[in-house]
């Protein structure tokens, strides 16, 4: 069986890690990846593509990209499902990095202590909402990590 994701795109948020009860780090995060082709309106449009990272990768990923960092993402597709608040079960489909590549250049002294890297492509949405799978819960009591 094959399942292998490769994605290039820019971050649509500054990073929030969290750990689970083991203390394994977690990212849950958006990636905007363009389209090959432009629409009607000769605009570019972009897919907002859900992306967990566990471990190491994900206090990499922290540590050196935030909102509008260009990366590469080597993974697999994964299916998971929960029940919100409402009492609803819902459904989520995301992508599990196993491999990451930095693709911008690392982040300068005085970027980092303005919090992040600066925005060179246009990807500030404020109209965005990030996908449901960014607030939603984690198995906190698994053994292993996914890879």
């Amino acid at each position: 069986m094959i399942n292998n994701v490769t994605l290039t795109g820019r971050i649509t948020k500054d990073l929030e890690k969290h750990q689970t009860n083991k203390g394994t780090s977690v990212v849950n995060f958006s990636l905007a990846v363009d389209r090959r082709r432009k629409n009607a309106n000769g605009d570019r449009e972009a897919d907002f593509i859900g992306i967990q990272a566990w471990g190491l990768t994900a206090d990499l990923l922290c540590k050196y990209c935030g909102k509008g960092s260009l990366i590469g993402i080597e993974g697999r597709i994964q299916t998971r499902n929960y029940e919100n608040n409402q009492g609803q079960r819902v459904y989520v489909t995301e992508v599990v990095a196993e491999n990451v590549t930095f693709l911008d250049s690392k982040k300068s002294n005085n970027q980092s202590q303005q919090g992040g890297y600066q925005q060179s492509n246009g990807y500030q949405n404020d109209n965005y909402q990030q996908q449901p799978f960014d607030a939603m819960p984690f198995d906190n009591s698994a053994d292993d990590v996914p890879f």
